[in-house]
C-alpha cells in the first residue's frame, strides 16, 4: 500500500476529521458546530470559486455588460469596421498602381532604355473592385 501512495501522512491529514464550533462569548452557548475535514474544506473553496467565475463570465458574457470591455463593440460598428477596411485596402491597391504608373512613366520620358527594355509590356489584368454600399 506505500508503494502505491508515497505521501499516505498527507492523504491521512486530509481524512483527519475536525470540529469547528462558533460560541457566543458572553454565554458561552454553542450556536454553530460542523464537522469538517481538510478535503471537504479545499473541494467547497474550489466549488465555490467555480462558481463565482461562471456566474462572473455568464454576467458578462449574456448582459450589456460586455459593451464596457475594452475593445468590444457593438454589431453595427463591426460591420462599419469591415467597411471601412475593405475601402482602405481597395485605396491602398489603387495608389500603390498609380505610383508603379508615374514612376514607370517617369522612366520613359527621362529616356532611360536599361529600364525600358526591362519592362513587361503584356496587359495586365487588374481586378475592378466592387462599390460596397452600406
Amino acid at each position: 500500500m506505500s508503494r502505491l501512495f508515497p505521501n499516505t501522512d498527507t492523504f491521512k491529514r486530509l481524512r483527519n476529521r475536525y470540529r469547528l464550533v462558533i460560541i457566543n462569548d458572553d454565554t458561552f452557548e454553542e450556536i454553530v458546530k460542523f464537522k469538517l475535514t481538510r478535503m471537504s474544506v479545499y473541494v467547497s473553496f474550489s466549488m465555490i470559486f467555480v462558481l463565482l467565475v461562471g456566474l462572473t463570465v455568464a454576467l458578462i458574457t449574456f448582459t450589456n455588460l460586455k459593451y464596457y470591455l475594452p475593445g468590444y463593440g457593438t454589431q453595427s460598428q463591426r460591420k462599419e469596421l469591415i467597411y471601412y477596411k475593405k475601402t482602405i485596402d481597395s485605396l491602398e491597391q489603387s495608389v500603390k498602381n498609380k505610383e508603379l504608373y508615374l514612376t514607370h512613366l517617369k522612366q520613359v520620358l527621362a529616356g532611360d532604355v536599361k529600364a525600358l527594355s526591362q519592362l513587361d509590356t503584356s496587359l495586365i489584368e487588374v481586378p475592378e473592385y466592387e462599390i460596397i454600399t452600406q
